[in-house]
């Protein structure tokens, strides 16, 4: 992970205003868009290492550069990025209008697995503003999209992470909001099986929060097992949204009257703080 990288700062675009002329206007213009795109990076790995508010100011960088240049692949994914903290931090509302935002700018594009992911955010915050049916809805448009994956313009390289596997884990999510943990844990397992062993943050997530269901299900060996298997990954990551989560699950288990919930509980308690994030 980069440490205090640099983001777009007055500093960095001083060299470019002394020059005139189209070609050098575009190499400007190239400049200030590798600017924002690192900005963008930046406000990423502040949004995973659970440093919101570092994240947010990068995000705005970006944002604010993507609008300068008119640049919008570079304004839907940080629109995109955005929606997901809004509602990562509980503030759905925002995260829904951010969401949208992106996919009006995101239609000419004409990319069915982009749409998706968008669909996909919206359908997140839905779920957190309690409308299940509206979430639902937009869900369901999200893997329509996903389907139709090849016969339009190929989405572009930043969301290449999503998928089938994107989709179970957030119907998963949508399951535990409505209080259904049976369900949720049908489409974490899901989401596990579909998630490509290279993206090993995603692994420890969804392994994580299918603990966690299956706790609140009553599965407390099941889940006992799940957490401690999510240890081969949390060895792989360094990330503060997972911290968060085992913190959460070492919580739970900790809480339930079974041997192995308590022992898989001292394994991620040990493991916390071996690491250095207990």
């Amino acid at each position: 992970m980069l440490r205090n990288p640099p983001g777009p700062t007055r500093s960095s675009y001083a060299p470019c205003d002394e020059y005139g002329g189209r070609a050098h206007h575009r190499e400007f213009q190239l400049e200030r868009l590798k600017v924002g795109e690192t900005a963008e990076h930046c406000g990423w790995l502040y949004y995973d290492a659970d440093d919101q508010g570092r994240a947010r100011r990068y995000w705005g960088e970006a944002l604010t550069t993507a609008t300068v240049l008119g640049d919008d692949n570079l304004a839907i994914m940080v629109l995109a990025s955005l929606s997901m903290q809004a509602s990562y931090e509980g503030r759905p509302r925002q995260g829904l209008a951010l969401a949208q935002a992106a996919q009006e700018r995101a239609v000419r594009y004409g990319s069915p697995m982009l749409q998706s992911l968008l669909a996909s955010r919206a359908a997140r915050a839905l779920s957190l503003l309690n409308d299940q049916t509206g979430a639902k809805k937009r869900l369901t448009e999200s893997m329509r999209l996903v389907e139709r994956d090849g016969r339009g313009r190929p989405s572009p390289e930043w969301a290449a992470f999503h998928g089938h596997a994107e989709l179970d884990y957030t119907q998963g999510l949508l399951y535990t909001e409505a209080g259904h943990h049976h369900s949720a844990v049908t489409f974490l397992r899901a989401a596990l099986a579909h998630q490509d062993r290279t993206y090993g943050r995603n692994r420890a997530l969804y392994r994580l929060t299918l603990s966690r269901s299956l706790v609140r299900a009553g599965e407390a060996d099941e889940a006992a097992a799940e957490a401690v298997e999510s240890l081969e990954h949390l060895e792989e990551v360094e990330s503060g949204r997972v911290n968060r989560r085992l913190k959460e699950v070492t919580g739970l288990l900790r809480g339930v009257d079974n041997t192995a919930a308590r022992d898989a509980a001292d394994q991620l308690t040990e493991f916390a703080e071996l690491s250095g994030v207990a």
